[in-house]
């Protein structure tokens, strides 16, 4: 019974960090948002705790393995989120493709039983991406006010960094 409940603790951890990370995303309109990123949370998380051994603890060397191909593999899903402008051929969703990586970072860790590495990285990317945005504005409105260009920092604007992607 205690590990039907710790698989599904670990599931469910997986599914609510992919489901926060979405929600900031469908907060700001991007192309992937809760149910992508809840997807790709509990999918992963899925994966690891198939690997993590029927006694909780992990073993080396499945683990790393499923890991290893999880964070290579996923980059193809961010891959499709990433586009380039055609009125100034740079990039866009730049964010949102590190967000999913994250994501998939996030499922493993909680698959693996991870639960600090979990709680505290869902927290840090959440606080990045919401603090983050208010600062590109923020930096941008003071430009503006300046009269000068906003110069690419990989802050904004075009998901270089984060707004639009």
């Amino acid at each position: 019974m205690m590990a039907e409940l710790d698989l599904v603790l670990k599931l469910l951890a997986g599914l609510l960090a992919g489901v926060a990370i979405g929600w900031e995303r469908t907060l700001r309109h991007k192309s992937a948002g809760l149910r992508t990123f809840g997807l790709v949370g509990l999918g992963t998380a899925t994966a690891a705790a198939i690997f993590s051994g029927t006694s909780g603890a992990p073993h080396p060397d499945a683990a790393s393995r499923v890991v290893q191909g999880i964070l290579t593999g996923i980059g193809f899903l961010g891959a499709g989120v990433i586009i380039r402008r055609e009125t100034d051929g740079l990039p866009h969703g730049l964010t949102t493709a590190a967000a999913v990586w994250v994501t998939a970072a996030l499922g493993c860790a909680a698959g693996l039983g991870q639960w600090r590495i979990t709680l505290t990285a869902t927290a840090l990317a959440l606080t990045l991406l919401f603090i983050n945005h208010s600062v590109e504005h923020w930096i941008q409105g003071r430009e503006a006010k300046a009269g000068k260009a906003a110069p690419d920092r990989g802050l904004g604007g075009s998901d270089t960094g984060d707004s639009a992607g």
